[in-house]
Protein backbone atom coordinates (compact mmCIF):
# COMPACT_ATOMS: atom_id res chain seq x y z
CA UNK A 1 0.00 0.00 0.00
CA UNK A 2 1.60 3.44 -1.07
CA UNK A 3 -0.07 6.40 0.24
CA UNK A 4 0.38 10.82 -0.51
CA UNK A 5 -1.56 13.21 1.36
CA UNK A 6 -2.52 15.60 -1.04
CA UNK A 7 -2.42 19.23 -0.54
CA UNK A 8 -4.13 22.41 -1.76
CA UNK A 9 -2.28 25.61 -1.31
CA UNK A 10 -0.46 24.74 1.91
CA UNK A 11 -3.68 23.08 3.83
CA UNK A 12 -4.31 19.25 3.65
CA UNK A 13 -6.83 18.75 1.14
CA UNK A 14 -7.46 14.51 1.62
CA UNK A 15 -5.02 11.67 0.93
CA UNK A 16 -4.48 9.67 -2.42
CA UNK A 17 -3.93 5.79 -1.41
CA UNK A 18 -3.08 2.81 -4.02
CA UNK A 19 -3.69 -0.75 -2.78
CA UNK A 20 -3.46 -3.89 -4.41
CA UNK A 21 -4.30 -1.74 -8.01
CA UNK A 22 -7.20 -0.37 -6.95
CA UNK A 23 -7.04 3.84 -5.81
CA UNK A 24 -8.87 5.63 -3.48
CA UNK A 25 -9.26 9.37 -2.85
CA UNK A 26 -10.79 10.71 0.39
CA UNK A 27 -11.23 14.60 0.94
CA UNK A 28 -10.43 15.22 4.74
CA UNK A 29 -12.71 15.92 7.01
CA UNK A 30 -11.10 18.86 8.89
CA UNK A 31 -10.93 20.40 4.99
CA UNK A 32 -14.20 19.92 4.44
CA UNK A 33 -15.68 21.58 7.70
CA UNK A 34 -13.14 24.66 6.81
CA UNK A 35 -14.80 27.75 5.99
CA UNK A 36 -14.14 27.34 1.91
CA UNK A 37 -13.33 24.33 1.19
CA UNK A 38 -12.72 24.06 -2.75
CA UNK A 39 -12.60 21.03 -4.72
CA UNK A 40 -8.73 20.23 -6.02
CA UNK A 41 -10.82 18.65 -9.62
CA UNK A 42 -13.97 19.26 -11.28
CA UNK A 43 -13.72 15.43 -11.35
CA UNK A 44 -13.36 14.71 -8.20
CA UNK A 45 -15.98 17.49 -6.13
CA UNK A 46 -16.36 18.10 -2.49
CA UNK A 47 -17.95 14.92 -0.72
CA UNK A 48 -17.63 13.03 2.70
CA UNK A 49 -17.38 9.40 0.61
CA UNK A 50 -14.25 7.93 -0.58
CA UNK A 51 -13.78 7.65 -4.49
CA UNK A 52 -12.66 4.46 -6.08
CA UNK A 53 -10.78 3.81 -9.46
CA UNK A 54 -8.67 0.79 -10.83
CA UNK A 55 -6.41 2.92 -12.75
CA UNK A 56 -5.43 6.13 -11.01
CA UNK A 57 -7.63 9.04 -11.59
CA UNK A 58 -6.66 11.09 -14.19
CA UNK A 59 -6.23 14.22 -12.61
CA UNK A 60 -3.43 12.82 -10.61
CA UNK A 61 -2.27 11.42 -13.66
CA UNK A 62 -1.92 14.80 -15.47
CA UNK A 63 0.04 16.21 -12.52
CA UNK A 64 3.14 13.89 -13.85
CA UNK A 65 5.78 15.33 -16.21
CA UNK A 66 5.88 14.62 -19.87
CA UNK A 67 8.88 15.07 -22.42
CA UNK A 68 12.11 15.49 -21.67
CA UNK A 69 11.65 16.27 -17.43
CA UNK A 70 9.91 12.66 -17.75
CA UNK A 71 12.53 11.24 -19.45
CA UNK A 72 15.16 12.64 -17.01
CA UNK A 73 13.15 10.88 -13.95
CA UNK A 74 12.93 7.22 -15.62
CA UNK A 75 16.44 7.89 -16.62
CA UNK A 76 17.44 8.44 -12.70
CA UNK A 77 15.57 6.13 -11.15
CA UNK A 78 14.00 2.61 -11.75
CA UNK A 79 11.16 3.25 -12.32
CA UNK A 80 8.60 2.29 -15.02
CA UNK A 81 6.48 4.72 -17.01
CA UNK A 82 3.92 2.70 -16.68
CA UNK A 83 4.13 2.74 -12.42
CA UNK A 84 2.40 5.93 -12.39
CA UNK A 85 1.89 6.19 -8.50
CA UNK A 86 5.61 5.76 -8.42
CA UNK A 87 6.44 8.69 -11.11
CA UNK A 88 3.21 10.58 -9.17
CA UNK A 89 5.27 10.34 -5.47
CA UNK A 90 8.57 11.21 -7.06
CA UNK A 91 7.77 13.73 -9.49
CA UNK A 92 4.60 15.51 -7.72
CA UNK A 93 5.83 16.97 -4.48
CA UNK A 94 5.97 20.88 -5.88
CA UNK A 95 3.32 20.84 -8.63
CA UNK A 96 2.71 23.90 -10.79
CA UNK A 97 -0.46 25.28 -9.39
CA UNK A 98 -2.13 24.83 -5.99
CA UNK A 99 -1.45 20.75 -5.48
CA UNK A 100 1.08 19.45 -3.67
CA UNK A 101 1.45 15.63 -3.43
CA UNK A 102 3.47 14.61 -0.48
CA UNK A 103 4.24 11.08 -0.26
CA UNK A 104 3.62 9.28 3.17
CA UNK A 105 6.65 6.79 3.99
CA UNK A 106 5.62 3.91 5.75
Amino acid sequence: MRQAQIFRKDQLAGLLTEDGGEYTFKYDDTYLASSSPVAISLTLPLRHEAYSSPVLFPFFDGLIPEGWLLDVAIRNTDISILDRMSLLLLCCRECIGSISVVPINE
